[in-house]
């Protein structure tokens, strides 16, 4: 028997409700995706594997992922009409923080200040990154969401975990797969072979960090579900992109 505190509730039955934990997990979810681009996007790290040997890897993976894992728990709970809500506010701040580093990496230092060079070497990512990072943003999120809220529907909301691990293998397939060839190929100090095993290994451990984390993941959309009082189904829903409706 279903829980009348988290009864299945159709998308467009909530459409002016206030909820309680929303504002905050939006908040989350741009400040994740904010700092793993500033600080992890560009980097390309390296690890010794056993009998593979040197593996690269790019550093933002190790947070990034958790970005598509609040995705998931937003359009799980909230539907996605509100997951994208929240998805054009972090593209909106992908935006604005692209033009910040720009405009303060631009401005000339003043006399005798010596971290310029330094300051231009963390902040001034090329266009070609912030191009690539802004449209696998949108192409990788979109698809995870999408993802989701059809497999719920599908799975009439049983078996949450294929969900959360089906929905990332496409967003972050294509997230990894438009961002380091569209940012990097062709540039000094990144052969193409490394792009590609770079490309791979960013899809291997963001499904893995997923699947790790699928017990969290399980808990705080079972507490949220709880708190809110809603299990929303995107029956009817505009899958659209570029609708702002709920």
């Amino acid at each position: 028997m279903t829980d009348p505190v988290t009864r299945p509730t159709i998308a467009n039955e909530t459409a002016d409700r206030r909820f309680l934990y929303y504002d905050f997990i939006m908040a989350a979810f741009v400040a994740i995706l904010l700092l793993s681009n500033i600080i992890g996007a560009s980097k390309r790290s390296e690890v010794v594997l056993p009998v593979i040997g040197e593996w690269s890897f790019g550093a933002g993976v190790l947070f990034f992922p958790i970005s598509y894992i609040i995705g998931d728990v937003l359009t799980e709970v909230y539907g996605y009409a509100r997951a994208r809500r929240v998805i054009w506010t972090g593209f909106a701040a992908l935006i604005f923080m692209a033009f910040m580093s720009w405009a303060v990496v631009s401005l000339p230092p003043a006399q005798g200040w010596p971290f310029q060079e330094d300051y231009e070497n963390v902040f001034g990512n090329s266009w070609r990154i912030v191009l690539a990072s802004i449209v696998a943003f949108w192409a990788g999120e979109f698809a995870n969401s999408f993802v989701m809220a059809r497999m719920k529907i599908w799975t009439k909301g049983k078996a949450l975990w294929t969900r959360t691990i089906g929905s990332t293998i496409v967003g972050q397939g294509l997230d990894s797969l438009i961002f380091y060839p569209l940012a990097f190929w062709g540039l000094a100090g990144w052969p193409v072979e490394q792009i590609w095993q770079v490309v791979v290994s960013q899809f291997l451990i963001k499904t893995l960090w997923e699947a790790l984390l699928t017990p969290v993941t399980y808990a705080v959309i079972g507490f949220l579900k709880r708190r809110e009082g809603v299990d929303i189904f995107d029956e009817g829903t505009d899958f659209s992109p570029f609708k702002a409706k709920l």
